[in-house]
């Protein structure tokens, strides 16, 4: 692809390396039991606090993917900046490093890492902080633009 090329499908897409935005939630009992619904994963880790307080954690933990499900908002918001329609092609390295807890509210921040200017996609960094500033979900993301 020749430099005006790659500068053409930068400017088709709208977004640069380093874009970033966030969105904040606080977890609540009711954000875990609908997800627990909705998903059928009724996990004693999730539903029953009575469980919960025999092991390390001492409580319920919300469901990791529920942190993704709150990363899939950041992608919203970021194809929502860019020039392009733009849909998911998935998620890769997903890793829960830390709980997250009923009441906690979490801040995802997602960034552009990459940009692939021949395929029309990006890869972003995606970063789940609970309210103390722990790392507690880790991913990335990969959007494929279809202007």
């Amino acid at each position: 692809m020749s430099t005006r090329e790659s500068e053409s499908a930068t400017e088709a897409i709208g977004l640069e390396i380093g874009d970033s935005v966030s969105f904040s939630k606080t977890v609540g009992e009711s954000d875990v039991y609908l997800f627990a619904g909705i998903t059928g994963d009724l996990s004693p880790n999730h539903v029953d606090e009575e469980a919960m307080k025999r092991t390390p954690y001492k409580r319920r933990i919300a469901h990791g993917v529920l942190s993704i499900g709150f990363a899939s908002t950041t992608s919203t918001l970021m194809i929502a900046k860019a020039k392009a329609t733009a849909v998911s092609a998935g998620y890769d390295r997903i890793r829960f490093i830390k709980p997250i807890f009923i009441g906690d509210t979490v801040t995802v921040t997602y960034t552009i890492a990459e940009i692939d200017q021949e395929r029309l996609r990006t890869r972003a960094n995606i970063e789940v902080k609970n309210q103390h500033g722990e790392l507690c979900t880790v991913a990335q993301h990969i959007l494929k633009f279809i202007a």
